[in-house]
């Protein structure tokens, strides 16, 4: 009898979370395409769920908003290790600020949401410097030592640059942005070959 409540709970448990997963990846795509205020039924259908099991999780928009954006947050610092592994400095370097780029690049109305004085927000600017400051920190270090790219730029200078090359001009796409932050790393490397004797 306990072991069929205990397999019962947690089958309950591995469904929400399967729930949660594909609410997350459905708002991330959602909001690419169609906002952070796109309609509830829209990310709930992407999901397969009903509108009711969304709520059930994120019952304010701020909340699924927040959750979206720790997620990829997260992936985001997570890939910096495994590029060092597997590229050159540089390499690394350009690949994660591409990765970088697309995650920012896709929020659409992301600058608003998170300027809306909603308290869920209050956290995330912290967050995202605290996640994501380190892991470029550690590949800049490598970059530099190896004398890729000029050594006076910080973490900080890059997460920076990369967001506001991103911000949304009219007549252009996640592509543009792309092509704007190659152009800042040849920029970055060029300023090393410069600076050698």
């Amino acid at each position: 009898m306990t072991e069929n409540i205990t397999t019962r709970q947690r089958r309950k448990r591995v469904d929400a979370q399967r729930n949660i997963d594909a609410l997350l990846e459905a708002a991330k795509t959602t909001f690419a395409t169609s906002g952070v205020d796109a309609p509830a039924k829209e990310i709930a259908a992407l999901a397969g769920v009903g509108v009711g099991t969304l709520y059930r999780h994120f019952p304010r928009r701020s909340n699924l908003v927040v959750a979206v954006l720790r997620r990829e947050i997260d992936a985001c610092a997570d890939a910096g290790p495994a590029l060092s592994a597997a590229y050159a400095p540089a390499e690394a370097l350009a690949h994660w600020l591409h990765r970088y780029t697309a995650f920012v690049a896709t929020k659409r109305g992301l600058a608003t949401a998170l300027h809306s004085g909603d308290p869920a927000f209050d956290t995330l600017p912290g967050y995202f410097f605290e996640r994501l400051g380190p892991v470029l920190s550690d590949l800049l270090d490598a970059t530099t030592s190896a004398g890729e790219i000029r050594a006076d730029v910080t973490a900080k200078d890059l997460l920076t640059a990369v967001a506001l090359l991103c911000h949304p001009a009219p007549d252009t796409d996640p592509e543009y942005s792309q092509r704007m932050v190659g152009l800042l790393i040849d920029g970055l490397q060029s300023g090393a070959k410069q600076a050698r004797p």
